[in-house]
């Protein structure tokens, strides 16, 4: 396990990053981005726990609180995890033997996720025991630093949402391939942000469809996005006057919202909407 840091990026996750961090073996190294800048999470995790260390960082992002993370690191390997999931640190070894055996030579590698929905969250097939992915879940990545900082680490524009998508996709344009393997399995216990107000959710929503379309337009160019994303955009407009008309403010927020973050992604404005 010395050759593996754990790391783990949080905002306002302190209802569940206490039980989360009982779980990890004492001899792992492990690393804390709190991009809420939580002084008292840092004051009592490093006092009870001497294998963790909590950095405090203002909140530009998943992206640029992982990068900030990969500095800290002094192992070969680390885990990037999200501490909503249930997982078995003793697969560690799982994820460390294929590494060996593919010779480092991959872009990350993943656990199979139970109970999620496979439109939303694609996965290879459940019989088998490996296979290729496209794109690792970024909740839990099993990566080699010295490859991911070959790739060009992740794109620091993505605030929240295809982030890991886009670093896959880039990474096998390179020749690195991702793996899914199925042997190790995770579950999501819920959100690991303590925070279940409309106003976050919307947030969420803003920052899901501006990625969607920054993703798009570094895979297929502006053009293209644009005609993928036309049939969307129209249904957005269609059910923000359906709802202004119906007087439905929160369905009218929800939209309006959404149709925000995909005009600033399609203007190339950054992806500035913050809690």
């Amino acid at each position: 396990m010395n050759e593996i840091t754990i790391v783990i990026i949080t905002y306002k996750s302190g209802n569940i990053i206490y039980d989360f961090i009982k779980k990890i073996p004492s001899t792992i190294k492990t690393i804390i981005i709190d991009n809420s800048q939580d002084y008292e999470l840092k004051k009592n995790i490093e006092e009870n726990y001497k294998n963790i260390s909590v950095y405090l960082k203002e909140n530009n992002g998943v992206s640029s609180a992982l990068n900030y993370a990969v500095e800290k690191i002094k192992t070969k390997y680390f885990l990037q995890i999200s501490p909503d999931l249930e997982f078995n640190f003793e697969n560690l070894n799982i994820f460390l033997d294929f590494a060996k055996k593919k010779k480092n030579n991959f872009a990350a590698l993943g656990p199979r996720f139970l109970d999620v929905k496979q439109k939303s969250h694609k996965q290879i097939n459940e019989n088998l025991k490996l296979g290729k992915i496209d794109s690792i879940h970024g909740s839990c990545m099993f990566v080699d630093k010295d490859i991911f900082l070959k790739i060009g680490k992740f794109d620091e524009n993505f605030f929240l949402y295809f982030e890991e998508t886009e670093y896959c996709y880039r990474a096998k344009k390179k020749g690195y391939l991702s793996y899914q393997i199925n042997d190790i399995k995770v579950t999501t216990k819920g959100r690991s942000v303590d925070l279940e107000s409309e106003s976050f959710s919307n947030i969420l929503i803003w920052h899901f469809i501006w990625s969607k379309f920054y993703f798009h337009k570094k895979k297929y160019g502006k053009l293209l996005s644009l005609i993928i994303f036309l049939p969307l955009l129209v249904r957005i407009l269609f059910r923000i006057i359906l709802y202004t008309i119906t007087k439905n403010e929160i369905s009218t927020t929800k939209y309006k919202t959404r149709f925000d973050g995909l005009l600033k992604s399609i203007k190339g404005q950054k992806s500035d909407l913050r809690p």
